[in-house]
C-alpha cells in the first residue's frame, strides 16, 4: 500500500477491498435494520395521546405529525388512500374543456375579477385548499370499512376503499368547486338599471361568462357521475346538499354584490348565548337531513347564525358525502348518520380555523378584507352591538365599510377567544365520532388533520 499514489480516490480504494470486507459491511447494515425493528422497552418514553373529550383516550399511531403541520398531515393521508383525489390532479385537467377555460382565465389577469381569487383559493397550499375534501371522504370510507356483501370487483383492495366511494369523492370536489366558481360572478349593474346597456366593461362580462359556464360544466359532470353510481338514496342525499348550497347564497342580508352581511343582534340572543350555555345546532337535520334546515330562532343569535350559514354553504355537502360513502359500503343507517355528524362538525371546525386567520396579527394589511359574517365578528356584535352601525354602511357595498376599524375592535374584544372555544367544541365533536371507529391508519390520519387545525 505504501506504493499507492498519495491522492488515490476513495472509490478506487473501496473497489480494491477484499470480498470478505464487503460482506462484513452488508452484515453490519442488516444488523442496524434489525435493531430498528426491536419493540420499545418499558423504559422508553410513552407515545403520544390525544384528548378526545371522552372518558377513555385512544392511542394514535407511532408517527404523529407535528402540531399545525397541515401540509404534512394531508400529504401522509393521501398515501393511505392511494393517491390525491383532488379535482386539480384528476383527468379533468386533461380534458379540452378545462384546458380552454385555463387559457381564457389568462385574459382576466389584471382585471381584478373575483374569479381569479377563486382560482387562487383552489390551488393555495394551506387550510383553504380544496384537496382535502375528497380526501376526507376516502379516509372516512377506509376507516369504517365495508360490508362483506360488497363484490370483489367493486373493491380497490390496494387502497382499502370502493370504486364507487372514489367516484363520490370526485363528485364532492366537483360540486364544491362549481359552487366556489359560481360565487365569482359579479353583479354588473344595480337592480334599478337592470336591462340597460352594460357599457364597455368587457373584462368583467367575459369573467362572468367564464365563471358561469365553467361552474355549470363542473356541476353537470358531477350530476352525470352521480347518476352513474345508480343509487337512488345517494342521489337524493347529494341533491339535498346541492339545494343547501343554493340556499346559502340567499341566506341573511347582503349588499348589491351579494356579499353577506350579519344580521342585527337581538337582546334575547345576547342573554341566551352567555358563557357556559350550550346552543342547539341541530336545525332539524338530526331527524331527517334531506329536508330544508329550520331557520327558527337563528337570525341575531351569533352561534346559530354562523353555524347555519356554514352548514348550508359547506358542512351539508361534506357531511352528506361522508354519510353517502358509508351508504355505498352497506353500513347500518345509524353509522351513516354518525358519518354525517362527523363531516358537519369537521367542516365547522375547519371554518372556525379559517375565520381566525385575519385576527392573528395586530394590523390588517392595507386594503385587506375579511368575512363580515365570520365567527369573531358575530361574537363581537353579540358583545358590543354598537359596531353594527359600521356594518350598516355596507348595505349598498361592503367597500363602504372601514375594515381596519372593524378589525381593531374585534381583535380587542371577546370574539377571537370565543371562536377558539367554538373551534375546539366542533373538533372534539368530530373526534368523538372517530373514537367510535376501530383503530386504523385512516382514523389516525383524520385525527392528525384535526390536530393540525388546533391544539386539542
Amino acid at each position: 500500500m505504501k506504493n499507492l499514489p498519495h491522492k488515490m480516490s476513495l472509490a478506487r480504494i473501496y473497489c480494491g477491498l477484499p470480498v470478505r470486507c464487503l460482506r462484513l459491511r452488508q452484515l453490519q447494515r442488516s444488523a442496524v435494520k434489525l435493531t430498528a425493528t426491536v419493540p420499545p422497552r418499558e423504559s422508553d418514553p410513552p407515545r403520544r395521546w390525544i384528548a378526545s373529550g371522552v372518558a377513555d383516550r385512544d392511542k394514535l399511531a407511532a408517527k404523529p405529525v407535528p402540531k399545525h403541520d397541515w401540509n404534512r398531515a394531508v400529504s401522509e393521508a393521501e398515501k393511505i388512500v392511494g393517491y390525491p383525489t383532488s379535482f386539480l390532479s384528476l383527468r379533468w385537467l386533461l380534458s379540452d374543456e378545462i384546458a380552454n377555460v385555463a387559457l381564457h382565465l389568462r385574459k382576466l389577469v389584471g382585471s381584478n375579477h373575483p374569479l381569479l381569487r377563486t382560482a387562487k383559493i383552489l390551488i393555495y397550499n394551506g387550510k383553504n385548499n380544496m384537496q382535502a375534501w375528497g380526501l376526507i371522504v376516502l379516509l372516512i370510507s377506509k376507516a369504517v370499512g365495508h360490508a362483506p356483501t360488497i363484490p370483489d370487483l367493486e373493491q380497490d383492495k390496494s387502497a382499502g376503499v370502493l370504486q364507487s366511494q372514489r367516484g363520490l369523492a370526485e363528485i364532492t370536489e366537483m360540486i364544491r368547486t362549481a359552487h366556489l366558481v359560481h360565487q365569482g360572478l359579479v353583479n354588473l349593474q344595480p337592480l334599478a338599471n337592470a336591462g340597460n346597456e352594460l357599457g364597455s366593461d368587457s373584462d368583467t362580462i367575459f369573467g362572468n361568462k367564464i365563471a358561469l359556464l365553467s361552474g355549470d360544466y363542473l356541476l353537470g359532470n358531477a350530476c352525470l357521475q352521480l347518476a352513474g353510481l345508480r343509487n337512488q338514496s345517494l342521489i337524493e342525499l347529494i341533491s339535498s346538499a346541492v339545494r343547501d348550497l343554493a340556499e346559502s347564497n340567499f341566506f341573511g342580508e347582503r349588499d348589491q354584490q351579494n356579499n353577506p352581511l350579519p344580521s342585527r343582534p337581538v337582546e334575547s340572543a345576547v342573554r341566551a348565548t352567555g358563557s357556559g350555555t350550550e346552543v342547539d345546532l341541530s336545525f332539524g337535520d338530526t331527524v331527517d337531513n334531506t329536508q330544508p334546515l329550520s331557520l327558527a330562532g337563528v337570525m341575531g343569535n351569533p352561534e346559530k347564525e354562523w353555524a347555519l350559514r356554514h352548514i348550508l354553504g359547506a358542512g351539508s355537502l361534506l357531511g352528506k358525502s361522508c354519510q353517502g360513502a358509508m351508504m355505498l359500503a352497506g353500513q347500518p343507517e345509524a353509522l351513516q348518520r354518525r358519518g354525517y355528524m362527523f363531516g358537519k362538525h369537521l367542516s365547522l371546525a375547519w371554518q372556525a380555523c379559517i375565520d381566525l386567520e385575519p385576527f392573528g396579527s395586530e394590523q390588517l394589511p392595507s386594503g385587506g378584507r375579511f368575512s363580515l359574517v365570520s365567527a369573531p365578528v358575530l361574537f363581537h356584535l353579540d358583545h358590543d352591538p354598537t359596531l353594527y352601525d359600521e356594518i350598516q354602511k355596507g348595505l349598498v357595498s361592503v367597500d363602504n365599510i372601514d375594515f381596519a376599524k372593524v378589525h381593531a375592535r374585534v381583535l380587542h374584544g371577546p370574539g377571537p377567544e370565543r371562536t377558539r372555544a367554538l373551534q375546539k367544541k366542533h373538533s372534539l365533536a368530530a373526534m368523538a365520532v372517530l373514537n367510535e371507529l376501530p383503530p386504523s391508519d385512516a382514523r389516525t390520519a383524520l385525527q392528525n388533520i384535526i390536530l393540525a387545525m388546533q391544539d386539542i
